[in-house]
């Protein structure tokens, strides 16, 4: 998945990343889940939902490369997926006595059009013939809120429609008849089929086989966010496996004049940033700034061999735990150490607490509950350090809880 603050070329990356793992010999789908789509544009043809064939030339002599594009409309998937289960959930609440007004708020779950392009996605990684999917994402602030929904959503259900089925179902049934019975019924069968879209997604979102790549300039700017988004991803463990620093000026040589003193002093600029950028521990490639914007499979297929060369360009850095427990000691001397692997600049806005069995952990405003490993449910937090590599929460047994 390619993110990066808005403007920084990241549709092109991408393309240009999946024409060339096409040029391994992989079957590859680069799919668009931007609402600004400019996949299109950038491949320079006409694309909708459903995936299209592409044909690139290739030098190598083992015949034209297949490529397939998509970009996924999320206003036909919300008209065919979600409008129906609306109107089941609106008529069991209006039923049950809940207001119109109120019946109408409760279904209205938030940015559901963002929610389905991405199950979209999972759907054509799972049951398409793709060996690789590059999904070009919005901006990352758009994409941080994306990345974060099937957890949220799922949680919002859970309080909404709880899995208690049977239950809600003979309550209804006490209060309005049959006819109701029935429409929660069908209520409750989408909203299961929903769950477990939810569930199928985290769980690809978290697995090995998905990562990210951020798309970055060499500015200042765009550094500190780059630092950001990488640790609000490692908070939702969604690994991060490299860095694409784009539209390098071009090396001047020995020319002389007013723009080449400009490009000196700009490209000195450019090389501060692009140390920043290196310190964050994940490959870097560097793209120069072009005088034409790459337009179309062949050129983008070209710009993909520059940036890559021989390697394979769906390879990055390995995932590493984000969460790690470790401890020592036995009894009520025992203490443990629970890491959470996450890159703070000191600028960060930090807060950690424990909240019954979970730690709530929040950076920059975006919260994370994890679920505390059995051990340290009857322990209490002692100590807590936070650095350049993450934090580091320790534990000592309670007796109160210990001996339950």
């Amino acid at each position: 998945m390619f993110t990066g603050k808005g403007g920084v070329g990241k549709t092109t990356l991408a393309a240009a990343t999946a024409a060339r793992a096409a040029a391994h010999g992989r079957e590859v789908l680069v799919v668009s889940t931007d609402p600004a789509h400019s996949l299109a544009d950038c491949l320079d043809t006409e694309l909708d939902d459903t995936p299209r064939s592409l044909r690139l030339s290739n030098d190598t002599g083992s015949g034209p490369l297949r490529l397939h594009a998509a970009e996924i409309r999320t206003r036909g998937l919300l008209d065919r997926t979600w409008s129906e289960l609306r109107e089941h959930l609106h008529t069991v609440l209006a039923g049950a006595g809940v207001s119109e007004v109120d019946a109408a708020e409760l279904t209205r779950l938030p940015a559901v059009e963002d929610l389905l392009a991405l199950t979209e996605v999972r759907r054509m990684a799972t049951d398409g013939p793709w060996d690789t999917v590059v999904v070009d994402c919005g901006p990352t602030a758009d994409t941080l809120r994306l990345l974060s929904m099937p957890e949220v959503l799922s949680g919002y259900l859970e309080r909404l429609f709880p899995t208690h089925r049977r239950v809600v179902r003979g309550m209804l049934a006490g209060m309005a008849g049959s006819d109701l019975t029935e429409r929660w019924d069908a209520a409750a069968e989408a909203l299961g089929g929903l769950a477990e879209r939810l569930n199928s997604l985290a769980e690809l979102l978290v697995s090995a086989d998905t990562s990210v790549r951020l798309v970055a300039t060499p500015e200042s700017l765009v550094a500190a966010e780059t630092r950001r988004i990488l640790t609000s991803l490692a908070l939702q463990q969604i690994h991060v496996d490299g860095v694409l620093a784009n539209r390098l000026v071009p090396d001047p040589g020995s020319a002389r004049g007013t723009a080449a003193a400009w490009l000196r002093t700009r490209a000195g600029q450019q090389r501060e940033v692009l140390r920043e950028l290196a310190q964050l521990g994940l490959p870097l490639h560097t793209v120069e700034q072009r005088a034409a914007e790459p337009r179309g499979g062949d050129s983008l297929l070209r710009l993909g061999d520059e940036i890559y060369g021989e390697t394979d360009p769906t390879v990055g850095a390995e995932p590493t735990p984000v969460i790690e427990l470790d401890g020592n000691g036995n009894g009520s001397e025992a203490r443990y150490t629970l890491r959470i692997a996450m890159p703070l600049s000191r600028q960060a806005d930090f807060d950690l607490a424990r909240i019954g069995d979970e730690l709530a952990v929040t950076v920059d405003g975006h919260r994370r509950l994890i679920t505390l490993p059995s051990v340290l449910r009857r322990c209490v937090a002692v100590e807590a350090d936070a650095g350049d590599d993450g934090v580091i929460v320790t534990f000592r047994p309670d007796p109160a809880r210990w001996m339950r």
